[in-house]
């Protein structure tokens, strides 16, 4: 890792164990200063009059935030909104997660950062370290945000953090105008210290629905691949640790297929989110300003309603007239979420006491926390092929990582198709989601030792720094 990583993380370690993730999510309100064209939640955004556009209460926050540590029994936690640093209460809420164990992260565009009271307060808050949006750099940056100089000061609040010696990584969007700026950002991180890069697919997931994405604004796969293995080979060369999300294993070169993170591969990157605690806090209960938080779910249950893929309802052993009740759930009842959730919690009652089911989290007296690898598999499947619509191309067939590979999402290929498949045969059958990124080496923070690193550390092995 470069020198300036290493002074802004403090103590810190490396490793290429794998373990599920113990990272939660909230999403405090979608209330920003900026108009990403790429956003998810963009429409919401731009609708003040939407359920889930203001800011909740700080008490609801916190409420949230001690269910994610205490319940689902996460060690850290991803605070966005919007914008989270317009949130009035943000100072408090960093606090709050601080004092009960929950290390927080800020995701942010990093704008109001030029503002170094703004740093200062967080860092005395206890803010572990921030997650900044650097998408494009200069005018670029300004014309996908829809806001001048927002990129000069992003890089002021960049700046101040490094003064202040709170860590940071990047996330960046794979958006087409900023194809030729890749290698660059990759350059900054490393120059400013970014201790991780995510490179995100453009993918149409919540607001961003069908009809949005064109040939115009959509980079092809074929078109990102070329820039991106520049940017990773890059930060290879530098020892900072990048990731690339929800685009098919086989469009980078085979160096970088460990840095591939599809649904299958994300929960065992400790920076990303639990699909337990996500499946709760995904709900639109825990994203609204009013009304209380739904009843909390076990995983087992999230997996089990398999939203609108009626045949896979059949696999799972679910009778006919539940799936009736699902069909009338999402088709008839769509429009009145409030409604739709009693029917959901009514499902539950009775799949309950159809069946008594294994606890999905088995706990010991001590607290340990024990996923149950298979389960967090199958939800990973669901979300990519049922939630987000991800199919497989012809050849996809004739690959040997299609088991753990989501394919190409289903709106990428209404535009460019899926003949940009490369598939793997030079290697036998994978069924192991771990079996590249099991090569990467990834950072973890003092805090997460015990739970990262604990059987290693246990057998007396040894981890790189």
């Amino acid at each position: 890792m470069n020198e300036l990583a290493c002074e802004a993380l403090g103590e810190f370690t490396k490793t290429t164990n794998r373990v599920i993730t113990r990272r939660g999510v909230l999403w405090l309100g979608q209330t920003c200063n900026i108009r990403c064209h790429f956003c998810y939640f963009l429409d919401r955004i731009k609708a003040g009059d939407h359920p889930e556009h203001p800011f909740m209460s700080l008490e609801k926050a916190k409420h949230i935030c001690y269910n994610l540590r205490h319940y689902y029994n996460n060690e850290a936690i991803d605070i966005q909104g919007g914008e989270p640093l317009l949130f009035r209460g943000i100072y408090d809420l960093v606090r709050f997660c601080r004092d009960i164990e929950l290390y927080p992260t800020l995701i942010t565009n990093g704008i109001l950062l030029a503002n170094m009271e703004t740093c200062i307060r967080l860092k005395e808050s206890g803010v572990r370290d921030l997650l900044i949006s650097v998408h494009a750099l200069r005018d670029v940056y300004d014309f996908i945000v829809g806001t001048r100089g927002a990129s000069a000061k992003q890089m002021e609040g960049i700046n101040h953090c490094i003064e202040l010696g709170i860590p940071f990584r990047f996330n960046v969007v794979l958006s087409k105008w900023a194809l030729p700026q890749y290698v660059e950002i990759a350059r900054l991180a490393i120059e400013t210290g970014a201790r991780v890069v995510n490179f995100i697919a453009f993918n149409p997931f919540e607001d961003q629905a069908s009809g949005k994405r064109t040939s115009d604004n959509v980079a092809t796969y074929s078109e990102v691949a070329v820039e991106l293995d520049k940017a990773l080979d890059v930060l290879e060369e530098a020892h900072v640790e990048a990731n690339v999300r929800y685009i098919p294993l086989c469009i980078v070169q085979e160096r970088h297929l460990k840095s591939m993170y599809n649904f299958q591969q994300l929960s065992y990157d400790l920076h990303e989110w639990d699909y337990a605690s996500w499946s709760w806090t995904g709900q639109q209960e825990q994203r609204m300003r009013d009304g209380d938080c739904s009843p909390l779910i076990s995983l087992d249950k999230a997996t089990h309603w398999p939203l609108e893929d009626l045949p896979y309802a059949y696999d799972m052993g679910i009778s006919g007239h539940l799936v009736q009740l699902k069909r009338f759930v999402y088709e008839r009842l769509a429009p009145y979420p409030r409604i739709r959730m009693a029917a959901v919690r009514l499902y539950h009652g009775v799949a309950d006491y159809r069946s008594e089911k294994e606890p999905t989290l088995k706990s010991q007296a001590a607290g340990a926390f024990f996923p149950d690898p298979d389960l967090y598999r199958s939800n990973a499947i669901l979300r990519a092929q049922v939630h987000c619509k991800y199919v497989y191309s012809k050849k996809c067939s004739e690959c040997s990582a299609r088991s753990i590979c989501d394919g190409f999402h289903g709106d990428y290929v209404s535009i460019f198709g899926a003949e940009e498949a490369r598939p793997m045969k030079n290697v036998p059958q994978i069924n192991d989601p771990c079996y590249f990124i099991a090569r990467q080496e990834k950072v973890v923070e003092k805090e997460d030792y015990d739970w990262v690193l604990g059987e290693i550390r246990g057998r007396g092995g040894e981890t790189g720094n």
